[in-house]
């Protein structure tokens, strides 16, 4: 059984909310690392410039380790998941106050070329066979 060959690259602790940026990590999910980069390019969104940095770094970190046209990878992982909050004080009325939080993201994007998914996939179709008598 072979294993899938990724490259990864993570922003840990970057100051943006979750919630923001699954919407994008979702759109990217599953394309080329091309067609991603371009439609995270025309993206209006804060988030979206955090992605393409570490979508770049992931390109680059497979080019460092060998593979040719890291635009023709796959995007495999991309993950957001919460970091730790910054909590603050906001006074309001009466002597309440309510907590504010600055909540923060990691960011993980997990590249693999398609020959090796592929391999991946079928070594799965041949062990959940049962044959048919």
């Amino acid at each position: 059984m072979s294993t899938i060959t990724q490259y990864k690259a993570t922003h840990r602790f970057a100051r943006i909310s979750v919630r923001k940026l699954r919407p994008l990590l979702d759109l990217i999910r599953g394309k080329y690392a091309d067609d991603a980069m371009d439609i995270l390019k025309y993206m209006p969104h804060r988030g979206a410039r955090m992605i393409e940095q570490v979508l770049k770094s992931a390109m680059a970190n497979a080019e460092d380790q060998g593979i040719r046209h890291s635009g023709d990878l796959v995007i495999i992982d991309a993950r957001g998941d919460g970091g730790p909050m910054f909590k603050r004080l906001m006074p309001r009325a009466r002597g309440m106050a309510y907590l504010i939080r600055r909540r923060s993201a990691h960011i993980a994007i997990g590249l693999t070329d398609l020959a090796s998914f592929d391999d991946h996939d079928h070594d799965h179709d041949h062990d959940h066979n049962h044959d048919e008598d």
